[in-house]
């Protein structure tokens, strides 16, 4: 694998992740049982079915890259590749259980710990957000592919909110810089929407995972926005510890870091 190697891999991986969204789809109709990890977090069979099929597809393909996945054994040999690909099959299952329809199919690739490769679908409107390093990121719809940019407003900003996921700390910052425009919504659709042009901040305090915010950095980051970790540290992937302790936070512009 090398950059050379990119423009097929966004192909296969935006091919994957709309037939992961298929498969997922096929579960999201009809009545499905929930169970439970260790950790409390629901799992349900479209989680592990979209997961086993992106995987299995993904290593059969690229064979010479490292994998971690949320539903999948970690394996410690990945450290030593420079090349890893990161996946939530079903970001949002707290979403998925609800039946809101917002949760997503998350495939990112890194490459010595940062992401140069991000794909997002959104099952349930058939929506694509992607990106590669370098080359800007984009929205695909039936068909039809537009490259997106972040918007440039800095005034009367659009706080985005997880619908799930809400923190004191949130709201606080909320009152503390008068925000009167704020959206909630699930999943990694809210790093998209900002991709998009359709808000401007995103603040998250709580903890998230590797494979929730991979994707959505390097969609945002290719439409011109910035992402940073709570500290103002940048977001490293393929660790020893896939948590992300710090939170993170999204804007569109340094205009908009909120205090």
């Amino acid at each position: 694998m090398d950059f050379r190697d990119l423009d097929d891999v966004i192909e296969t991986a935006k091919e994957i992740t709309k037939e992961a969204g298929r498969i997922i789809l096929e579960i999201y109709e009809k009545d499905f049982s929930v169970d439970y990890k260790d950790d409390f977090s629901p799992i349900t069979e479209a989680d592990r079915k979209a997961n086993d099929y992106i995987v299995k597809n993904l290593k059969s393909r690229y064979p010479e890259c490292a994998i971690l996945s949320e539903e999948s054994k970690n394996d410690p040999e990945r450290l030593k590749n420079d090349w890893c690909f990161i996946i939530d099959p079903l970001d949002g299952t707290k979403e998925f259980i609800k039946k809101n329809g917002e949760f997503t199919v998350n495939i990112a690739l890194s490459y010595q710990g940062k992401p140069v490769l991000g794909v997002i679908g959104i099952p349930v409107t058939g929506e694509l957000y992607f990106a590669v390093k370098g080359k800007g990121a984009f929205y695909e719809k039936d068909g039809h592919i537009e490259r997106i940019h972040v918007s440039s407003r800095t005034k009367d900003i659009r706080l985005m909110m997880s619908r799930s996921h809400k923190s004191d700390k949130l709201l606080q910052l909320i009152q503390r810089n008068g925000i009167k425009n704020t959206l909630s919504v699930g999943s990694a659709i809210k790093g998209c929407l900002i991709a998009r042009g359709e808000a401007e901040v995103y603040y998250r305090f709580g903890y998230t995972m590797e494979w929730d915010t991979a994707a959505m950095q390097c969609i945002v980051e290719e439409a011109g926005g910035i992402f940073r970790q709570m500290d103002d540290s940048e977001m490293t992937y393929n660790r020893v510890n896939n948590l992300n302790e710090k939170g993170f936070y999204i804007i569109n512009h340094p205009a908009n870091k909120l205090i």
